[in-house]
């Protein structure tokens, strides 16, 4: 075999092997992320700058009405989710909704300690408990599990904050209104849902239940579920008279002058 045959078939064998390199997909290192298509980089720059631009957290479905109709949300969320994670701001699921929200890590920068006119009282965080755990629950019940009365004040206050909700009417002598939590609750609180709630041996482990418990004492599992139960009735669009008002009348389900920080450990 001549010199310049043997030259022409080695050049002729190395572009082969540059075609078949070509066709096969290429493969990155572990420690090497592929960074998204053109196309995809837009849809997740779409999604990030309605999360900047809302005032609360939107829901995945809010969020496909800007994005083709056969998108994956979930997907698209979860990979915008990775890209924020070891940032300042972080992609974070709060009550099934989503929004960005500083890193925990870097939540000290932006405390700012002030000195409020009023905080929840005792009594208030208590009932907030137990609306939280035992929902739907009628104030006749609160009052129960406490083992004292509850004001309307206290249930008021509640109200304003917007953390409870009257959710329906017992099928009961005299109808009562029954109460549940809201997503401004959780949100409030930073749960995805209300089952993350503390369960007992959290409650335990934080200092909040006697180790010494009563034989057969449970936590119950929380259901915020806004469908009507079958012992409920849907709430009336018009109020009569005789419902609890919403007005405060009961100072004492506040403390004037003093600081306060909302936490878990309440619950």
């Amino acid at each position: 075999m001549s010199g310049n045959l043997k030259d022409e078939l080695m050049i002729a064998s190395d572009e082969e092997a540059d075609e078949q390199d070509q066709r096969l997909p290429m493969t990155l290192p572990g420690n090497v992320t592929a960074l998204p298509s053109a196309d995809r980089r837009e849809k997740l720059r779409v999604i990030e700058a309605l999360l900047f631009a809302a005032t609360e957290p939107l829901d995945e479905e809010t969020l496909a009405v800007n994005l083709p109709a056969s998108e994956d949300i979930a997907a698209l969320l979860e990979e915008l989710q990775g890209l924020y994670a070891g940032r300042g701001v972080n992609l974070v699921r709060v009550a099934g909704k989503w929004a960005f929200r500083t890193a925990e890590d870097l939540s000290f920068l932006l405390e700012r300690h002030a000195v409020e006119q009023r905080r929840l009282s005792r009594a208030a965080l208590e009932t907030l408990a137990i609306i939280a755990y035992h929902q739907p629950v009628t104030r006749a019940e609160i009052e129960e599990i406490r083992g004292v009365s509850t004001s309307k004040g206290t249930l008021d206050v509640l109200m304003e904050t917007g953390w409870i909700r009257m959710r329906g009417r017992r099928r009961a002598p005299g109808r009562p209104i029954t109460y549940g939590t809201t997503h401004d609750f959780l949100d409030h609180f930073n749960f995805e849902q209300i089952g993350d709630l503390p369960g007992l041996d959290e409650l335990k482990a934080a200092g909040l239940l006697d180790n010494r418990l009563p034989p057969g004492f449970s936590v119950p599992m929380p259901d915020d579920d806004d469908d009507v139960r079958e012992d409920e009735e849907p709430l009336e669009a018009i109020q009569d008279e005789d419902d609890e008002p919403l007005a405060i009348d009961d100072d004492d389900d506040l403390e004037p002058g003093s600081s306060s920080s909302s936490d878990r450990s309440a619950f």
